[in-house]
């Protein structure tokens, strides 16, 4: 059984139409905002499901080159990582490559199939931002969510989420930097950033 449409005003509610219990909701995470943590809260709540012995995949849709620490660790504790971009993105030079959209293009279909019903949390990291960026569409990236299974709870990370998926969220927390080292010339590092 698949989600009913949205409404414009208000997100999927399945209150009657899901299994019955109440941890089986199939609800809509979006974290987004131009603060440091979006992925960081995906990867806690994915952390979490998997101790409570729910199936996790995490798809990344534009992290390609060098992995993040968190990967591993996701790995070990038994959630499914799905990374189709090898590359690091054109986008941090505002330059799409066509690997980019390759990459994207890939990580919605893994997207599709995980949102079928195989895993109980679906997180789609940097989602939004592929979406934004024209790597994939909105209206795409929207239609995987409504068409998922119905228990499938969804994370989507990413700043500037579009119109299209916040008006399916459940929950949407917006992250706002109010100070970051960066200012200051500190780059990434590891374990911490990336």
């Amino acid at each position: 059984m698949k989600h009913p449409p949205a409404t414009e005003h208000a997100p999927v509610r399945l209150v009657g139409r899901h299994s019955g219990a109440p941890d089986k909701l199939g609800l809509v995470h979006v974290y987004t905002g131009k603060g440091k943590g979006k992925t960081t809260a995906a990867v806690g709540l994915a952390v979490r499901a998997a101790g409570a012995g729910m199936r996790v995949a995490f798809v990344q849709f534009v992290k390609g080159g060098r992995e993040s620490s968190e990967l591993e660790s996701l790995r070990t504790l038994g959630i499914d990582v799905v990374r189709p971009a090898t590359r690091s993105t054109g986008l941090m030079r505002n330059a799409a490559t066509p690997h980019d959209h390759e990459a994207a293009t890939a990580a919605l279909a893994a997207a599709r199939e995980a949102l079928s019903g195989a895993f109980d949390l679906v997180v789609l990291d940097e989602a939004c931002v592929a979406a934004r960026s024209g790597l994939i569409t909105p209206a795409d990236l929207a239609a995987a969510i409504r068409d998922r299974a119905l228990d499938v709870e969804v994370v989507l990370t990413g700043r500037d989420a579009p119109p299209e998926i916040l008006k399916l969220a459940d929950y949407i927390s917006e992250l706002r930097p109010q100070r970051h080292p960066f200012e200051r010339g500190i780059h990434a590092r590891r374990g911490i950033e990336f």
